[in-house]
């Protein structure tokens, strides 16, 4: 493997983990909502990745062909958001008939976003986006330092 190809694969995982992070923002941002019925009620959600691994014969990822680099055996590879998954975690009702969104027995439904989790979640991806950033720049001093041995 290359080292142009590293850039590929580090830019699939941040644009993975960008999603990601948008996706807990809506979460947070859905926190408080509330719904006339635990079927309409907000669940958070969560990205499910997928690694993506051309063949020899190719294959789309991420909206683009990726070629195998058959001189060493290996192919490049990468990550995407394969599916989004909502949480089970059961929906909370509370008894408030004043509420314009309360059935016809005064219940509302609250969204099942847990906001320490989202933190916690929030945390990860901010710190696995860091973590590619830093891929980057590493593969980046690499070549530099690469070119300029043969300047020498």
């Amino acid at each position: 493997m290359g080292l142009s190809n590293i850039f590929e694969i580090t830019g699939s995982a941040l644009n993975a983990q960008s999603i990601h992070i948008n996706v807990i923002a809506g979460n947070m941002a859905n926190s408080q909502t509330t719904s006339g019925s635990e079927a309409e009620a907000y669940r958070a959600r969560r990205p499910v990745f997928a690694s993506v691994m051309a063949s020899s014969m190719g294959s789309l990822a991420l909206g683009r062909p990726m070629t195998a680099n058959t001189s060493t055996g290996s192919n490049v590879t990468g990550v995407r958001i394969d599916s989004f998954a909502e949480s089970n975690t059961p929906i909370e009702q509370q008894l408030m008939p004043e509420n314009p969104f309360a059935d016809e027995d005064g219940y509302i439904y609250l969204s099942n976003v847990n906001m320490v989790e989202e933190m916690a979640y929030m945390m990860e991806a901010s710190r696995s986006y860091q973590a590619n950033i830093e891929v980057l720049n590493t593969s980046k001093e690499l070549m530099l330092r690469t070119l300029s041995m043969g300047a020498g």
